[in-house]
């Protein structure tokens, strides 16, 4: 409670002098859900940052990057403390590279990770978990992972962990001693992050595949269709907004930007960012960043810098209006602004 009301006051006082009379008024409707006190906070941060590219689920062929559980076999080793995990995580998270890397066939199949700069207390809180519990692993990785290391049993080191929980297959048995009803936070959440998903694994795809110019021709053609069609499976209205958007159609309109320059406000403190949700009725009104990594700067960055030439020659041609360049990594490029109803889930 003494946390939500912290946070509500934070957002209050960045509002106070430009906020309209609407937007008071909305804010007074606004609740950020707490989380589930009797989960490791590092689990809900793991699925939250982790699993948008290192999930459980996402077939062998299918995948951008290794699983959370291939990283983990990499890191914990036997031997070594928690306090060395954390490190070896916090390091590797803080400055990614080839030369730096434990994962060099993951490196070779996916490429370097992009550098994506998250809280410190966050990461550790990841590998705490990580380090303590039995997580997810996808139903082909013991026999890939066997057959890559000589027939090797799932050792302490090599193994899910010291904590509580079975060892699942697909998620479900996890997801089934999770009966709790959603809050409306982790309903919007789970909206945004799906969709980020879907946008993710066919952009890092087709960069990887096809380089950054056919990335730019499939954002053009086929990101506002998919997020289209990720609003018609979760029955709410999924839209993505800017106040320096690329397409004119993701402007963000008066209310959006007020929550756009709160995030950016709370980015540059440094403090813990959670959704906002407002109430209106039957209707939840969700927001959450778009903060930019290192990827993202591929084709939002310095024009003449990550942003190559002709890179921005063909962005021009594609979005004659377009503003969303001029980014650096960790700063908010935009929201997910994200309307449900209260009864969805």
């Amino acid at each position: 409670m003494i946390k939500n009301i912290f946070l509500l006051l934070i957002l209050l006082l960045g509002l106070s002098c430009k906020q309209s009379g609407s937007i008071k008024q909305d804010l007074s409707m606004v609740s950020i859900d707490s989380e589930d006190h009797n989960l490791h906070p590092g689990k809900k941060l793991l699925e939250t940052y982790c699993y948008v590219c290192h999930n459980p689920t996402t077939a062998h062929d299918d995948r951008i990057a290794p699983p959370m559980i291939a990283v983990k076999k990499h890191y914990l080793t036997d031997g070594v403390s928690k306090e060395e995990f954390i490190s070896s995580m916090q390091s590797w998270i803080k400055d990614p590279s080839e030369e730096n890397a434990k994962m060099r066939g993951a490196v070779r199949r996916f490429g370097v990770m992009p550098k994506a700069h998250y809280p410190e207390k966050d990461i550790k809180l990841i590998a705490d978990y990580l380090y303590d519990n039995k997580i997810e692993e996808p139903e082909w990785f013991e026999d890939q992972f066997n057959k890559g290391h000589g027939q090797q049993g799932m050792g302490r080191g090599q193994g899910f962990g010291n904590g509580q929980g079975k060892r699942t297959r697909q998620g479900q048995q996890i997801h089934q001693n999770q009966t709790a009803k959603k809050t409306n936070s982790e309903i919007g959440l789970h909206y945004a992050l799906t969709t980020k998903k879907v946008l993710g694994k066919n952009l890092m795809g087709t960069i990887q595949k096809k380089g950054t110019i056919e990335a730019l021709k499939f954002c053009n053609e086929r990101a506002d269709p998919l997020t289209d069609s990720m609003s018609v499976v979760h029955n709410a209205n999924i839209k993505r907004a800017s106040d320096k958007p690329r397409n004119p159609k993701n402007k963000a309109n008066t209310i959006e930007l007020e929550y756009i320059n709160v995030f950016k406000d709370l980015l540059k403190e440094e403090k813990e960012i959670e959704p906002i949700v407002v109430t209106q009725g039957n209707q939840q009104q969700f927001y959450y960043p778009i903060v930019t990594n290192s990827m993202c700067l591929q084709c939002h960055g310095e024009n003449g810098n990550q942003l190559k030439t002709e890179t921005y020659q063909n962005i021009k041609d594609l979005y004659p209006k377009d503003l969303a360049t001029g980014y650096d990594v960790n700063q908010v490029r935009g929201i997910w602004s994200i309307t449900f109803n209260k009864d969805n889930e």
